[in-house]
């Protein structure tokens, strides 16, 4: 069922308010819609699950162990497939609606946060005690 004009506009009012409010939650929520997407994924998976199903029964019947090991593989691999979510090609979207990349294992995007943990956490301690004093 679509969407009147009017319920659109209200609709894209409250989404701006939202983002100009609270982006980070913002942020939150539209990581969970994009993560249901994956459908696609969850077929291909369980279709690869029930290939490698057929082919443990076929090589049981056949007496076939190298081919039930391949079933088996098959089976594990589709659910594993069908189970993990697909990881975005890009991080998060801000209230601008300009995107930022997120994270790799090679670089780092440059959101002001550098260093390693025990670093962020010092900085904060440092903050909080110039603010108190």
């Amino acid at each position: 069922m679509a969407l009147s004009d009017h319920e659109e506009a209200l609709l894209h009012q409250m989404e701006e308010a939202l983002y100009a409010e609270d982006p980070r939650f913002a942020s939150r929520i539209e990581k969970t819609k994009s993560r249901g997407l994956g459908r696609g994924r969850i077929v291909v998976g369980v279709a690869a699950g029930i290939v490698g199903l057929a082919l443990i029964v076929f090589a049981a019947m056949s007496s076939s162990i190298w081919l039930g090991a391949v079933g088996f593989a098959a089976m594990v691999a589709g659910i594993v497939w069908a189970i993990t979510p697909a990881k975005p090609a890009l991080g998060s979207v801000g209230a601008d609606g300009v995107a930022t990349p997120r994270k790799g294992a090679k670089g780092r995007a440059s959101s002001g946060k550098s260093g390693t943990f025990m670093d962020r956490l010092e900085e904060r301690w440092d903050k909080r005690r110039n603010d108190q004093w």
